[in-house]
């Protein structure tokens, strides 16, 4: 590098503030190679990230993350709540509460935690000669990469273009899909004001939810909460509904009818990459061609991890089942999701709650959740090394388990459900929904259910889709010139076996992308390497545009999920950048 150079970070949530800590800890060596980070903020609330901002959520969102598991910033969320003012705690409902570390808060909180880090980070900054500019109300429509030049220029919805060294794309959640509002269908809860009944006002009708996601229980506990009052007596919660909301009830449709798993407590609250295994174990399991198998990493790593699990929880069968070596990862997913199997999902979290309290409360870990958590992360960042057969099996079979599992509810939130049912205001319809019709002339959406050898229909007059980001399709990246320009691609892998090609051309076809004539498994989202940086049609990476950015490399890093993936994605990229500038320095 021959000056110091100019970074713009689009997007300014959780991965962009734990961009900015990183280069902190490391602006010794950055400072002089780099002059000045422009953050870029589409919505008017910045260094906070969409689920924390007051113009998407609400006060009675919870986060599920507490402070012990809040990867580091200047700052801890508990310190910091401790330190804020009463009337800024009652305006996040902490008024008079005892602020725990284990304890978890709303997104609220969240929010205004993260935007304290990012000013404070921004000061420390600038202290070290690295400027830091922020754009709220500025949303980047397209990018443009000049590989002569050595730039990247993005351009505003404004109008306006700026022209940087690098450019790290953390944009967050982002939804292609429309809402219907005339056919009371939404595409996605959030912001979720555009979900509530007018202020004085109900709605006396049954509201629908595609999913039971903790998205789902966000939309439920919001408009619960407009709708009746919650009465604790003691260690009860009921619900008491509003007068003139006898109408008005929520229904879930979830396709197995399950409900997620709930808080437990946890050994080690910090997931780490490297827990169970090193770098140079990870890359003794690849073959000669660098491929990683699915059941090469359950058998070498997580077999042994979790049988040392099990027998810490007192689960003997289970360690047993787990030495037998015809006990296969499917056959693991299929037990231990039998367990969480309830003719009636309600009574089934009212069987699990006691347990999960237990945990909590008595500081009793579930050992074998924790290890399947940090195993799968583990996973995470060598997913790109599987072949095509074991990413089918990774999204159809593994990721549903593991969302139910680690996606785990607060209790808080768990009784919040349990009244609401008791109360006769929730239910759950289980069964695949296959086809979802808006209609603008009747104001409502009907919706198809496969459920066994029966279809079902079902009408609402609202009706939300909760069942989170789907992969993302490349014509639907976020700008247009880089895809225009095939300076990025379809993520894909290629298969082990020809036979496994043609057995999904049947069932899948649209997954199949033929390159140079090889047929490959589109993975979802956009091609990356290691670092994190985008790679085009060329098939090299491109130093100057980072994609940091979840929906976007949900292909190669299919379980970054939370906070703590944040962290490390942003960490990987800061260190990628240190590695450039140590190269360059020894090479004089």
């Amino acid at each position: 590098m021959t000056r110091p150079q100019s970074l713009a970070i689009i997007g300014s949530g959780p991965s962009a503030i734990y961009l900015l800590k990183h280069i902190m800890d490391h602006a010794a060596s950055l400072s002089p190679t780099l002059s000045e980070i422009v953050v870029f903020e589409k919505n008017a609330f910045i260094g906070m990230g969409m689920p924390y901002t007051p113009q998407t959520t609400d006060i009675y969102n919870m986060s599920n993350i507490s402070s012990e598991e809040l990867p580091e910033l200047p700052t801890t969320l508990a310190d910091w709540l401790r330190s804020q003012a009463p009337s800024v705690l009652a305006d996040l409902g902490l008024e008079g509460m005892e602020i725990k570390e284990d304890e978890v808060y709303g997104r609220l909180a969240l929010g205004q935690y993260f935007k304290a880090q990012y000013q404070l980070l921004q000061a420390w900054l600038s202290e070290v000669g690295i400027r830091v500019h922020s754009h709220a109300d500025c949303q980047v429509v397209d990018v443009k990469d000049d590989a002569e030049n050595q730039r990247v220029t993005l351009f505003t919805q404004s109008g306006e273009a700026y022209e940087f060294d690098r450019v790290i794309i953390a944009t967050g959640h982002r939804w292609p899909e429309k809402d219907v509002p005339e056919a009371g269908y939404y595409a996605s809860p959030w912001p979720i004001a555009k979900l509530l009944p007018k202020e004085g006002k109900h709605y006396n009708f049954v509201i629908g939810t595609l999913g039971a996601s903790l998205s789902a229980f966000d939309v439920i506990s919001s408009l619960a909460h407009r709708h009746g009052d919650f009465i604790r007596k003691g260690e009860t919660l009921t619900y008491r509904p509003h007068p003139g909301t006898e109408g008005f009830k929520m229904v879930m449709h979830s396709s197995k009818g399950l409900l997620p798993h709930l808080q437990f407590d946890q050994e080690e609250p910090m997931r780490e990459i490297y827990r169970h295994v090193s770098p140079s174990d990870m890359a003794k399991l690849m073959d000669a061609q660098g491929r990683l198998r699915l059941e090469t990493y359950f058998d070498q790593v997580c077999r042994p991890v979790l049988q040392e699990a099990f027998q810490k929880d007192d689960l003997p069968e289970m360690v047993k089942r787990l030495k037998d070596p015809s006990f296969k990862l499917l056959d693991f997913i299929e037990e231990m999701s039998q367990q969480h199997e309830y003719d009636n999902a309600f009574e089934g979290m009212r069987i699990e709650m006691k347990e999960a309290e237990e945990s909590v409360k008595q500081h009793r870990p579930i050992h074998w959740k924790e290890r399947v958590d940090d195993l799968i992360y583990t996973l995470n960042y060598y997913a790109d090394c599987m072949p095509a057969e074991d990413h089918v099996t990774l999204h159809k079979k593994l990721m549903p388990f593991l969302l139910n599992v680690i996606a785990a509810m607060p209790l808080p939130s768990g009784n919040t459900i349990l009244a609401l049912y008791d109360a006769g205001k929730l239910e759950m319809i289980p069964g695949s929904v296959t086809h979802v019709r808006k209609s603008k002339a009747k104001r409502h959406t009907v919706v198809e259910v496969e459920q066994e050898d029966d279809t079902s229909t079902y009408t609402y007059e609202m009706f939300i889709d909760c069942s989170g980001q789907g992969p993302l399709e490349l014509e639907d990246y976020p700008f247009p010139s880089l895809v225009k320009n095939k300076t990025v691609r379809s993520a894909c892998a290629a298969f082990y076996r020809s036979k496994s090609v043609a057995k999904l051309a049947k069932e899948d076809p649209e997954l199949l992308l033929k390159i140079h004539g090889d047929t490959l498994l589109k993975t979802g989202g956009i091609d990356i390497d290691h670092r994190y940086r985008v790679i085009g049609d060329c098939g090299k990476a491109n130093p100057r545009i980072h994609d940091i950015a979840f929906p976007h490399t949900t292909g190669h890093r299919p379980y970054s999920y939370g906070l703590q993936a944040c962290n490390d994605t942003s960490r990987i990229v800061v260190k990628a950048w240190l590695e450039e500038v140590r190269t360059e320095a020894a090479a004089g």
